[in-house]
């Protein structure tokens, strides 16, 4: 062991002895100045946090040193709104460095705190104690420190330090996994080798209600391959306990809900889209009326993840159209926490929150796809996300042989949207079948086409939309009371304006039908429907 000895009041000699270096660092203290180790003389580091008592006890005995000039004193401690408070406590004159991060905690295996090391001036370790021994102190003490006074008497004989922060479960296995330098920093949970790993991510409260893949290490480092982002990059602050999500965790979920590595970069974009103050996903998620997301998937990774856009695109049977949109939903779940009973207050629930993705058919289209009307180029690869409270519901016209003829069909029934009397409020998705697509190809009806009719077949006069007698949901009269005759007259639409209706095509070849999203609250109070390019 190598030993520090007293030649007087200032100096220290040690005697040497083989000891292995010191970790070397550098920190900052609650100053902003840098401070590393090791410092070219003897330096003492005291390991502390504000919380422990027995750090309390000792930091005004370890501050006592800074008076000596030949050795450097160092408080690190381990969280910084605690190490403003031991500065304003003691006012001490020895530094006080920032180990919040832990990393030089976790490089020295700190287990208990206080712990002090003494080392040389080469940043080798000469001496150490661990918590409150009077016995050990004073010894210590009279050992490298004769000339120092403290009160002995005065203190406890014996009194236990404090665990370092670097044992709590989860932090520890994030500062390994940094030490190894692993892309998997999320805590590792062991389960006996009894129980059935199905049952305890139920009980757990990870799922949706439908069983999930456990997300084992190896698992969760292929699903990381799937994108070139760093794994610790945070996409997100996810509402509505706007908690951070990294593209590791985006990646558990994803792994839970039975994604392949290559449908990543679309859960990732989607989740940017949804934490958007645009979106509003604190309101989608935490609304009564039971919005949830609706992901529209266009571009090349449509045909590269083998999405689905043809016969079912709205249902089952698809593992990308499936596997993604759940992917997003756990995301929102278990890093956001948006869960029924908690924040989630939908009154009846819905399908949708299980999942909704599916690809836009822009090759069978007669119109421009969605994400090149929303400004993005044909080459791109796109998800757009819509909050949508209702659907898919059928709007079935098997009569109708040209575009105005389909187009009023739509209008009058998307007149039943929340409420046959509830005008200007809402979005609303619709997704054309190829057959009601070819219609209006036929007649060369554009989606601006589509939209204006949609507007002049839901209009009714504004005073068939006041309250009465007979109805209690509408206008209120008082709002009407100043109104002549012809301004009662005049036509309102079902939409505040055109653009509300969003237009894709897919589905089956055969089929005169049009699957029709009913929207949440639209614009700044409520969401807007917001794209995202996908990236690697």
């Amino acid at each position: 062991m190598k030993r520090l000895s007293a030649l007087g009041a200032n100096k220290l000699k040690f005697t040497e002895v083989n000891n292995p270096s010191l970790p070397d660092f550098l920190l900052h203290d609650i100053q902003g100045y840098e401070h590393s180790f090791p410092t070219g003389k003897a330096t003492l580091l005291c390991f502390v946090k504000e919380d422990c008592p027995t750090c309390n006890l000792v930091f005004p005995i370890i501050d006592e040193l800074s008076k000596n000039d030949s050795i450097q004193v160092f408080a690190l401690g381990q969280t910084t709104d605690g190490n403003h408070l031991l500065a304003k406590r003691f006012q001490p004159k020895a530094p006080i460095l920032d180990d919040s991060i832990l990393k030089v905690s976790f490089a020295y295996d700190v287990e208990t705190v206080p712990l002090l090391i003494l080392s040389d001036s080469k940043g080798s370790e000469a001496d150490r104690l661990v918590g409150f021994d009077r016995n050990e102190w004073q010894t210590f003490f009279s050992r490298h420190f004769p000339t120092t006074s403290v009160s002995w008497s005065e203190l406890p004989e014996w009194q236990p330090g404090c665990g370092s922060l670097t044992q709590d479960p989860v932090i520890g296995e994030r500062l390994r996994a940094e030490s190894e330098n692993s892309p998997i920093r999320a805590r590792r949970i062991e389960i006996g080798a009894q129980d059935d790993v199905h049952e305890f991510m139920f009980d757990q409260g990870f799922t949706d209600g439908l069983p999930v893949v456990p997300p084992t290490p190896d698992r969760v480092v292929r699903m990381l391959q799937g994108t070139r982002r760093d794994p610790h990059d945070i996409v997100a602050m996810v509402p509505p306990n706007l908690a951070p999500a990294t593209v590791e965790k985006v990646a558990i979920n994803a792994l839970l809900a039975g994604c392949k590595s290559e449908f990543l970069p679309i859960v990732i974009a989607a989740l940017e889209a949804v934490c958007t103050e645009e979106f509003n996903g604190h309101g989608v998620f935490a609304t009564t009326m039971g919005a949830s997301p609706v992901m529209v998937v266009n571009g090349p990774i449509r045909h590269k993840l083998n999405m689905q856009m043809g016969m079912s695109a709205l249902g089952q049977g698809n593992r990308a159209n499936a596997a993604i949109g759940r992917a997003l939903r756990l995301a929102i779940r278990n890093i956001g926490g948006a869960r029924p009973g908690g924040t989630e207050r939908s009154t009846f629930g819905n399908p949708m929150k299980f999942t909704m993705c599916f690809a836009e058919w822009e090759e069978r289209s007669p119109w421009t796809p969605l994400h090149v009307e929303r400004g993005f180029d044909a080459s791109d690869s796109v998800v757009t996300l819509f909050a949508m409270s209702g659907g898919p519901t059928l709007i079935v016209d098997q009569s109708s042989h040209n575009g105005r003829h389909l187009a009023n069909s739509f209008g009058l029934s998307l007149r039943a949207q929340h409420h046959v009397r509830s005008h200007r409020t809402g979005d609303a998705l619709l997704v054309v079948s190829p057959e009601h697509g070819d219609t209006f190809k036929q007649n060369s009806w554009t989606k601006k086409d589509v939209r204006n009719q949609i507007q002049v077949a839901s209009a009714v006069p504004l005073a068939e939309l006041v309250e009465s007698d007979e109805h209690a949901v509408g206008i209120p009269r008082g709002n009407v009371a100043n109104m002549s005759e012809e301004e009662l007259k005049q036509p309102i639409p079902k939409f505040a304006s055109s653009d509300r209706i969003h237009i894709v095509l897919a589905g089956s070849e055969a089929g005169m039908f049009t699957a029709a999203f009913h929207g949440w609250a639209s614009g700044p109070m409520g969401s807007i429907p917001t794209s995202r390019k996908i990236e690697d």
